[in-house]
């Protein structure tokens, strides 16, 4: 697995206002080589999608269709997030001011030594803090 992919990217690539040539090579290189999310990766996104359609941003029939094409992508699910959350995850997030939810893909990114694909500026910030690769727009 190539990346560390958090949800923000895999959002933006759904919506063209948010679209970027960055973002594509980042999904190119998903596409290819893979990559890995926490185990909380696909709740975070259905829910996005979720208020999307809650905002008149989408409707149902593309969420439906978006989380089809998300499904098709070469993603491994790190089994560890859950048992890292009140450790490692928590202490990271209080490290650097982040929520769970940013902190679990720092984490994973830390310990698997991959870079992170991400358009969250606070989650990017902090990454390079810690000298993680960032991959953004």
């Amino acid at each position: 697995m190539s990346l560390v992919l958090d949800a923000s990217v895999a959002i933006a690539w759904l919506f063209e206002d948010e679209a970027s040539e960055g973002l594509q090579q980042v999904l190119r290189k998903v596409a290819t080589d893979g990559a890995i999310v926490p185990s909380l990766w696909r709740l975070e996104v259905a829910n996005v999608l979720r208020n999307a359609v809650r905002r008149g941003r989408c409707n149902e029939d593309y969420v439906d269709q978006s989380l089809a094409r998300l499904d098709r992508l070469p993603l491994a699910i790190d089994e560890e997030t859950d048992s890292r959350a009140w450790g490692a995850t928590l202490d990271l997030a209080r490290a650097e001011d982040l929520t769970l939810y940013d902190a679990a893909y720092l984490e994973l990114a830390e310990r698997r030594g991959r870079p992170l694909a991400t358009c969250d500026a606070a989650l990017a910030k902090a990454a390079a803090r810690r000298g993680v690769e960032i991959l953004t727009s």
